[in-house]
């Protein structure tokens, strides 16, 4: 059986991560997936914006993974869907880099949206990871924005973290 959670330096394969997570459940009828990439660009006070040459983001081993399950078994209670993937990369990344994938199977599209979108909420502000920034002007870390905040809010769970 495939993990439900993997926290791993390497990068993804997102399609074959799809065919896994779908693998001969004949009541499919709708796949849902978002990956998030790492950006050449960080927005700065205001209008401006820096370069960004390389992320870092790191983790507590077996903290995180654990939190990230407690996410999906809270999307299960939220959501009609059968099975949830997430892979969420650790260690030195640059720009176009994979950082993560949230992939959700169920019978219907509209329960794939919304349990992708609320995993997908739920781990930028819940999950324990950290994220350092390196621009010309140095290294800097990430702190959480009150927008990731918001977003989390529309489920009904108050962010903690901007």
């Amino acid at each position: 059986m495939m993990p439900r959670v993997t926290v791993q330096a390497e990068d993804f394969d997102v399609s074959a991560e799809l065919q896994a997570l779908r693998a001969q459940d004949l009541r499919v009828g709708a796949v849902c997936s978002f990956v998030g990439t790492v950006r050449d660009t960080q927005a700065l006070t205001g209008m401006a914006l820096d370069e960004v040459q390389a992320m870092e983001l790191e983790h507590y081993p077996g903290m995180t993974e654990k939190s990230i399950e407690a996410m999906i078994d809270e999307a299960h209670k939220r959501f009609d869907f059968y099975a949830a993937r997430v892979v969420h990369r650790v260690g030195r990344l640059l720009p176009a880099d994979q950082i993560v994938l949230v992939a959700v199977t169920s019978a219907h599209r509209g329960e794939s949206f919304k349990a992708c979108e609320f995993l997908m909420d739920y781990l930028k502000t819940q999950a324990p990871f950290w994220k350092k920034e390196q621009t010309p002007q140095g290294a800097q870390w990430v702190d959480a924005r009150v927008s990731d905040d918001t977003a989390l809010a529309r489920w009904g769970i108050a962010g903690t973290n901007a």
